[in-house]
């Protein structure tokens, strides 16, 4: 009995000579910086990783390697309009673009080229430094952030912060390693390329450009399947991100209000950018939209209208676009497509 009321007595000593206790207030970076967002995975999938990654700090933050995952698992059928063959949209970046910019019931063209100012996928794009103005306005309001909280001789405010930069930049590092070209299948220099995909909730994207450049974009992956030691570091990523709001919990009251409007402006600075990205940077290629969306009353008015151009209908007839007995004679063998 002794001991229990000794340890009683020792609770509210703990208590008062604690120099700063938890408060309402102090949970909110924690609770803003665990926010499921995806801002910042959407932007991974549109331009990958910069070196400037890391002093961009928003909400979701830790969810930046689930950005393969942003397709929800489609992978649309897609046809070669000048050969015939049917096969699918491997790449889960390209798809997700696709999403994106694919209307219901519209055709969208796009096109793909070569991309020779920025041949780095880890670098940003001289070329788009408008588009990008909310990138960069997320990294001084980083930076300004950080060096208000130092002011404020706040230590845990600025761990808080410092704790963030090192998981963005954890973050980086395995992305980028995991980000290498892979398989793209046998080159084919000089060719032109014309693509149908033929996407979800009848939205349906027609990409030209050379062939080579379209393999690289749609075949093979985006991300490598992590290593062991990719995964671990991810792991701890993971615990890091969570340990954050106790630390969180120790600091300034101007300190967290500080924080806490830097993760609100900059998540909506990254909301603005994804919004005004139109095109897809991926292994020196672009992929970007061609004019507005073409509307059709029927998907059969849409197929006749590339078979004529094409000039063939096996491809029509293996997505299932028109039936087989009416595709013309000695055009119908194709690579049928279970969809």
């Amino acid at each position: 009995m002794k001991v229990f009321e000794s340890l009683c007595k020792l609770v509210p000593i703990a208590h008062a000579t604690s120099p700063s206790p938890f408060t309402p207030l102090s949970l909110l970076p924690g609770l803003f910086t665990l926010t499921p967002l995806t801002i910042i995975a959407q932007r991974t999938v549109r331009r990958g990783t910069s070196l400037l990654d890391p002093l961009v700090l928003a909400p979701g933050l830790h969810l930046q390697p689930t950005a393969t995952d942003l397709h929800k698992g489609e992978y649309p059928a897609c046809a070669a309009l000048t050969s015939g063959y049917v096969f699918r949209v491997e790449n889960p970046a390209t798809v997700y673009f696709l999403q994106r910019v694919g209307r219901t019931g519209c055709l969208t063209d796009l096109k793909v080229s070569a991309q020779a100012s920025s041949p780095s996928r880890f670098l940003p794009i001289c070329g788009e430094a408008l588009a990008s103005l909310g990138y960069y306005a997320a990294v001084g309001c980083s930076v300004f952030a950080a060096q208000r909280v130092y002011a404020l001789n706040d230590i845990w405010g600025l761990f808080f912060i410092s704790n963030l930069i090192f998981i963005r930049l954890v973050n980086f590092l395995v992305l980028r390693r995991r980000s290498r070209p892979g398989w793209f299948g046998a080159p084919e220099p000089g060719v032109q390329g014309d693509l149908f995909i033929l996407l979800s909730q009848d939205r349906w994207v027609r990409i030209r450009g050379p062939v080579d450049d379209l393999k690289a974009l749609t075949s093979g992956t985006w991300l490598c399947e992590p290593t062991a030691l990719e995964t671990f570091f991810g792991a701890v990523v993971k615990l890091l991100v969570h340990a954050n709001m106790a630390v969180a919990g120790r600091a300034t009251d101007a300190g967290v209000c500080t924080i806490v409007a830097m993760l609100l402006v900059n998540s909506g600075l990254l909301a603005l950018e994804n919004l005004r990205i139109r095109s897809l940077s991926m292994y020196g290629r672009t992929m970007e939209a061609v004019g507005e969306p073409k509307r059709y009353l029927r998907r059969r008015d849409l197929a006749e209208q590339l078979i004529r151009e094409s000039g063939r209908d096996d491809w029509a007839v293996a997505m299932g676009l028109i039936v087989k007995d009416r595709a013309s004679a000695g055009k119908s063998e194709g690579v049928t497509v279970t969809m």
